[in-house]
């Protein structure tokens, strides 16, 4: 039997889905944050699929650890690569930001032509384009694999100068396209929102796919009667990197000046494979 009390779990590859975090505390004030960022091993994005896969169960397993109430993949790279297993692999809800993204930006386009921008895992997978036109299949999509927006933002150097020429490089592709419509396809993103939107220009409705999910996570609660009462939830962040550069950015981002943030090294859990849990 669930506790509405219980924490709702998120994981990212690294301190992206603090961007989803942030949506979370906002909408869902009397839910627990317990969130768990691989900094150590990322980026997720040049990684092979299954590897991806491998450390998403990790995290999976030590967020089951915590006994969370569901589970929020704030990572477009792992929720390319391993949504559909982890979902039949436990019998709690497991969210991802792939299909929240790819419907708002459905709604979003008047002209039926949608970009994507994402590591290099997930626009290789054609996750997007793939939920988008199986919706609608008379939208065109153009993916772009922006490889260096997740190391700007985990170095902490996303507000510097070279930010502002990356974004401007990386997002050359898109020059005399005529999108529309822009998905911010990694959790990272929003970290530099700004510089994306000023290189894309004002006619360019940008979607940001982890906000987008917590509206589902919402939605979810409300349905399958999860929602926590009203309450002041203490909050919990692990990363397996440095947690001192993790609180400066994740302080910084979500405005709170005493967060505590532990070390946990995910390789010292007991191996999880999704073939042991459906046994329990």
């Amino acid at each position: 039997m669930v506790d509405v009390r219980q924490g709702i779990g998120y994981m990212d590859s690294g301190v992206g889905g603090l961007t989803v975090v942030k949506q979370a505390l906002r909408q869902l004030p009397n839910e627990k944050v317990i969130f768990i960022g691989d900094t150590a091993r990322n980026p997720y994005g040049p990684r092979p699929a299954s590897q991806v896969k491998e450390f998403t169960w990790q995290m999976t397993n030590f967020l089951l650890s915590k006994n969370v109430k569901m589970i929020v993949i704030a990572c477009n790279t792992a929720t390319a690569a391993a949504l559909p297993e982890i979902q039949a692999g436990v019998d709690i809800p497991v969210i991802g930001v792939i299909v929240a993204g790819s419907q708002a930006a459905i709604k979003a386009t008047k002209n039926k032509k949608i970009g994507v921008i994402g590591t290099i895992g997930t626009i290789k997978s054609q996750a997007y384009p793939q939920t988008i036109q199986r919706q609608a299949p008379q939208i065109t999509v153009k993916g772009v694999a922006c490889p260096k927006f997740v190391p700007l933002v985990e170095s902490n150097e996303y507000k510097s100068a070279v930010a502002k020429k990356v974004v401007a490089e990386s997002l050359a592709p898109f020059d005399n396209q005529q999108i529309d419509t822009l998905i911010l396809g990694c959790t990272h993103y929003p970290l530099i929102r700004h510089l994306i939107q000023n290189r894309i220009g004002d006619q360019v409705t940008l979607i940001d796919s982890g906000a987008e999910t917590v509206n589902q996570v919402s939605a979810l609660l409300d349905f399958d009667h999860l929602a926590a009462p009203a309450r002041r939830p203490q909050h919990e962040f692990y990363t397996t990197g440095n947690p001192e550069m993790f609180q400066q950015i994740a302080g910084d981002w979500l405005q709170f000046a005493d967060l505590d943030v532990r070390h946990v090294d995910l390789t010292k859990l007991i191996e999880y494979s999704e073939v042991e849990h459906a046994k329990k």
